[in-house]
C-alpha cells in the first residue's frame, strides 16, 4: 500500500507518524495484488466522512485541476443534476392527477394502481439490464455512460409522448411501463458517475438529490393545475420538455464518450481496476449488503412516492378538503428538498447509522398525528415535516453503500440498488390502491407507519461499513 504525503498532512502529527509506519509495514507485508484499506488501521480523525470518501476516487485529493477542467466538471454536474429534477418531477406529478384519472377513465382505486405495477416490471428490468450491459461492457474502452443516458431520456420521450392526448388507459399504462425502464438506467447511470467526480462527493451526491426534490416540489404545483383542466393530460408536455432537454444536454456535455475520457476531461485520474477472477455481474449478485441495501431503498422510495401519491386522496376524502389539497403534496416533496440541504451537517455528525433511525423515528410519530389527529391544518404541517425528515435518507443510504461496496463494481451495484428502489416506488403504491378498494383509502396511515417499521428493520440489518464514517 502506498499512502501519499498529501494525504497524510491532512493528519495530526501524532497519527501521521503512525500512519507512516503502519504504511511502511504494509508495504512490506503485502502482495501487490491485495486490495487493503488503510481505513482499517487509522484512528478516527475530524476530517471523517468527506476525506474518507474523497479516497475512493483515485487522483481527487492530488490532481490539481486547470479551470477549463473545472469548468466542465460543473456543467457536467449540472447535468447530472438535470437528469434528477426531471425524474423528481416525474415521480411527484401522480398524486394530484390520480382522482382525475379515476373520474375520467371511470375506474377504481385497484385498476388506476395499474399504473404502478407496470411502471415497478419497467424499473426492474431497467434494473437488470444496467447492470447485465455492466457485466459485459468494459467501461474504459466503450461509451456506455452517454450512450445509455441518451437512450433512457428517448424512452421517457417516448412515454410522455403516449400520455399527452389521454390515450385509452391500457395505452397510458404501457408508457408509464416505458417510462420506468427509463427512469432506472438513469438514475443509475447519474449515481454511478457521480460517486466518481472526485472531490466533495457527498456534496455532490446531496445536491442531485436536492434537484430530485426541486423537481418533486414543482410537478404537483403544475400538476394541480392541470387537473383542472380539460385537457388535464397535457401535464406531460412539460414532463417532454424536461426529457427532450437532458436528452440534448447529455449529448452535448458528455458527446457520447465513456467514463474514463470524462473522468480524464475534467483532470482526474483512472479508476482503480477490477482484479477479481468473477464478472461484475456474479460479484454484485453475491454481495449481501447491495441485496440489503436494495431492500431498504424499495421500501424508502416506495414510501415516499406512497406519501406523495395517495396522500392527496387521503385528504380529500378523509378530510374533506378540495382540490386544492393537492398543494399539500408539494409541502410533502418541498420538505425533502429542503432536509436534504439543512440537514446535510446532521448527517455527517451523526453518521450514517444513528441519523437515519432518528429521521425514521421522527416521520413515524410525525405520521401518527396524519392518522389520528382530524385536522386539515395539522396534517397539511405534519406531512411536510415528514419530507423534511424523509429528505436526507437517501443520500444518507448511498453514503452508507459507498463504505460497503467495492469501487470497481459500485456503478452497476448502485444501478441495481436504485433499480429496485424505483420498483418500490411503483409496487408499494399499487399495494395501497389494491388495499384501498377493497377497504378505503383510511387504511393508507396504518400501512405507512408499517412500511416504516420495516425500514427500521432493513437498516439495523446493513453491514457496519468497510471503510470510515
Amino acid at each position: 500500500m502506498v499512502v501519499s504525503d498529501v494525504e497524510l498532512d491532512t493528519l495530526p502529527t501524532v497519527i501521521r507518524q503512525s500512519v507512516r509506519q503502519i504504511s511502511s509495514s504494509e508495504t512490506k507485508s503485502l502482495p501487490d495484488h491485495t486490495s487493503v484499506s488503510l481505513n482499517h488501521g487509522r484512528p478516527r480523525s475530524p476530517v471523517s466522512e468527506h476525506h474518507a470518501i474523497e479516497e475512493g476516487v483515485p487522483g481527487s485529493s492530488s490532481v490539481q485541476q486547470t479551470k477549463e477542467q473545472i469548468i466542465r466538471a460543473r456543467a457536467q454536474f449540472i447535468v447530472t443534476c438535470c437528469c434528477m429534477f426531471a425524474i423528481g418531477f416525474n415521480d411527484a406529478s401522480a398524486g394530484p392527477l390520480l382522482p382525475r384519472m379515476q373520474s375520467v377513465y371511470q375506474i377504481s382505486f385497484l385498476i388506476v394502481s395499474l399504473l404502478f405495477i407496470f411502471a415497478c416490471v419497467g424499473f426492474i428490468l431497467g434494473a437488470s439490464l444496467n447492470v447485465l450491459v455492466s457485466d459485459h461492457v468494459a467501461f474504459g474502452k466503450n461509451h456506455f455512460l452517454t450512450w445509455v443516458s441518451t437512450i433512457a431520456c428517448v424512452l421517457q420521450m417516448i412515454a410522455f409522448t403516449l400520455a399527452i392526448p389521454a390515450p385509452p388507459f391500457p395505452v397510458f399504462v404501457l408508457g408509464y411501463f416505458i417510462n420506468g425502464i427509463g427512469s432506472a438506467l438513469q438514475i443509475a447511470q447519474v449515481n454511478g458517475y457521480l460517486v466518481v467526480m472526485g472531490h466533495n462527493v457527498n456534496g455532490k451526491v446531496a445536491l442531485s438529490q436536492a434537484s430530485y426534490g426541486a423537481g418533486a416540489f414543482v410537478a404537483p404545483l403544475v400538476a394541480t393545475q392541470f387537473s383542472a383542466m380539460r385537457h388535464w393530460s397535457f401535464h406531460y408536455l412539460v414532463s417532454l420538455g424536461l426529457v427532450t432537454a437532458n436528452a440534448f444536454l447529455t449529448s452535448a456535455i458528455f458527446r457520447l464518450q465513456s467514463k474514463e475520457d470524462c473522468r480524464a476531461q475534467i483532470g482526474l485520474e483512472p479508476m482503480e481496476p477490477d482484479t477479481s477472477e468473477h464478472s461484475p455481474f456474479r460479484q454484485i449478485m453475491n454481495l449481501k449488503s447491495v441485496h440489503i441495501l436494495a431492500a431498504f431503498i424499495f421500501l424508502y422510495v416506495g414510501t415516499e412516492v406512497t406519501i406523495g401519491g395517495w396522500t392527496v386522496t387521503y385528504i380529500i376524502q378523509q378530510r374533506n378538503a378540495g382540490s386544492n389539497s393537492g398543494y399539500i403534496a408539494s409541502g410533502f416533496w418541498g420538505g425533502i428538498l429542503v432536509g436534504r440541504i439543512i440537514l446535510i451537517p446532521l448527517n455527517s455528525w451523526l453518521g450514517d447509522r444513528l441519523v437515519m433511525l432518528i429521521y425514521i423515528f421522527l416521520a413515524i410519530g410525525l405520521e401518527l398525528i396524519v392518522w389520528l389527529v382530524p385536522s386539515l391544518i395539522g396534517n397539511a404541517v405534519a406531512v411536510s415535516l415528514v419530507g423534511l425528515f424523509f429528505g436526507p435518507m437517501f443520500p444518507v443510504a448511498l453514503s452508507a453503500s459507498r463504505k460497503v461496496i467495492p469501487r470497481w463494481i459500485y456503478t452497476g451495484a448502485i444501478g441495481w440498488i436504485t433499480g429496485i428502489g424505483q420498483a418500490g416506488s411503483a409496487a408499494l403504491p399499487f399495494l395501497t390502491g389494491a388495499i384501498a378498494d377493497a377497504v378505503g383509502i383510511s387504511s393508507l396511515q396504518p400501512l405507512l407507519v408499517g412500511m416504516m417499521s420495516a425500514m427500521i428493520a432493513m437498516w439495523l440489518l446493513v453491514p457496519r461499513p468497510s471503510r470510515p464514517d
